[in-house]
């Protein structure tokens, strides 16, 4: 079994959806990205602070699988949970339609720490995720 540390409850909004009624593949995106600011917001990290260190957390590689469509006006819940892989923290996203727990959409999500311009191997990150990450033999 999965082990979320963080969900978030959000609703579709109708011009996130095309003609078809259902939510455009690209606005998951923007409802990942959402989770995993959010997320960092409730740790009490800032990306303007980052910023001002020159520390740059950057998606280097996103999978996503449609599973079934949100349509306007669904609630859902976004979780994640997140290992680390080498100089990678790998975010673990799923997406719930919430009325029927309905999965939605599956993502895994690498991200990368740049500093000063130069990869590094985010251990600058290591005392802020510590206590979420899952090992690899926790599946």
């Amino acid at each position: 079994m999965k082990k979320y540390v963080y969900e978030l409850k959000m609703k579709v909004r109708d011009y996130e959806c095309d003609m078809q009624g259902v939510v455009n593949n690209a606005n998951y995106q923007h409802y990942l990205e959402h989770t995993r600011h959010e997320f960092l917001e409730t740790l009490g990290e800032s990306f303007a602070q980052w910023s001002e260190q020159k520390i740059f957390p950057m998606v280097a590689k996103i999978q996503m699988e449609y599973k079934k469509s949100l349509s306007g006006g669904d609630s859902f819940i976004s979780k994640l949970y997140m290992k680390r892989r080498g100089a990678r923290y790998i975010f673990f996203q799923d997406i719930y339609r919430e009325s029927d727990n309905a999965l939605c959409v599956k993502a895994e999500v690498d991200v990368i720490i740049v500093v000063n311009g130069v990869l590094s191997r985010g251990d600058e990150f290591e005392y802020i995720f510590a206590p979420y990450i899952i090992d690899e033999d926790n599946k």
